[in-house]
C-alpha cells in the first residue's frame, strides 16, 4: 500500500526526514509518534505530495507519486481522507453540509449524497446533531464530523493528524475506537501523534521518529496490525 524507500527532505539547513524507509500494508492500522520537530508533519506533507521529497521514493498502490504530474495530484489526494487538529470546518455549514460539501466537491450526484451522509454521521454516532452548526458541538463532536468527513469519499487511506489534540481524556478513547472501527471497514490507517501513553494502550503498530529518522518501528501486539 505505502512504501518509503531512502526518503529525504531537508528545508534550509534542517534535514526533516532523513534517509527514511518503511512500508505500510493495505488494512493496516498505524501510529506515527514523535515529539514535536521530529519529522511527523513533513512525513504527513510529501505522502499528500503537499511537499516534494529531495531523493529517495514514495510508492502508493504500486505508483510512484513522486513522479505525478501536478495536474495528477489532486486526483491522487481524493484516494486519502485528512483529520486534522484543528478539525476545519466551514463554520457557516451544518454537520450535515460540511460532510455533504466533501462529496459536492468530488462530483457524486446528489442522490447519492443524500443517501450516504447520514450513514456517515451515524457510524461516528453523530446522526442526531446532523443540523448543528460547529460553534454548537464540542470540540470531539467536531472531530466526529470531520471523521465521517475523511470517509465521506470512501478514501483508500486515512491519516489522523493528532486528531486528539483538541479533545479531553475521555474523547480520545472515543476518538481512536471510532478510527479503529473506520480501519475494520478495510481501510488503512495512520494516526500522528505525540501521545505515547495512549498510544500504548492501544497495542497497535508504532513508528518511532526523532530528528527525522525511524528509530523504532513496534509490531502490533498480535503482529498483524489488527
Amino acid at each position: 500500500m505505502i512504501e518509503f524507500f531512502n526518503v529525504r527532505k531537508e528545508y534550509a539547513d534542517v534535514t526533516a526526514l532523513d534517509e527514511v524507509s518503511f512500508s505500510i500494508d493495505d488494512g493496516e492500522f498505524v501510529f506515527v509518534v514523535g515529539r514535536s520537530g521530529a519529522g511527523k508533519t513533513t512525513m504527513t506533507k510529501v505522502l499528500l505530495r503537499e511537499e516534494k521529497i529531495d531523493s529517495g521514493e514514495i510508492f502508493v498502490n504500486g505508483t510512484d507519486i513522486t513522479a505525478l504530474s501536478e495536474r495528477a495530484v489532486p486526483v491522487y489526494r481524493r484516494s486519502i481522507g485528512m483529520v486534522f487538529q484543528d478539525f476545519r470546518l466551514f463554520p457557516d455549514r451544518t454537520a450535515y453540509e460540511n460532510v455533504a460539501f466533501a462529496m459536492r466537491v468530488a462530483g457524486i450526484h446528489p442522490r447519492e449524497i443524500k443517501k450516504r451522509v447520514p450513514m456517515l454521521l451515524r457510524t461516528v454516532e453523530m446522526e442526531d446533531k446532523a443540523t448543528h452548526f460547529p460553534n454548537e458541538l464540542s470540540g470531539g463532536e467536531k472531530q466526529r464530523v470531520a471523521l465521517a468527513r475523511a470517509i465521506a469519499n470512501n478514501p483508500d487511506i486515512i491519516i489522523a493528524d493528532e486528531p486528539t489534540g483538541n479533545v479531553d481524556p475521555e474523547m480520545s478513547l472515543t476518538i481512536m475506537n471510532l478510527l479503529l472501527r473506520i480501519k475494520q471497514l478495510g481501510k488503512t490507517v495512520i494516526v500522528v501523534t505525540h501521545e505515547k501513553a495512549m498510544v500504548d494502550s492501544f497495542g497497535q503498530r508504532v513508528i518511532t521518529i526523532d530528528e527525522g529518522r525511524i528509530v523504532s518501528d513496534r509490531p502490533a501486539a498480535d503482529g498483524r496490525g489488527a
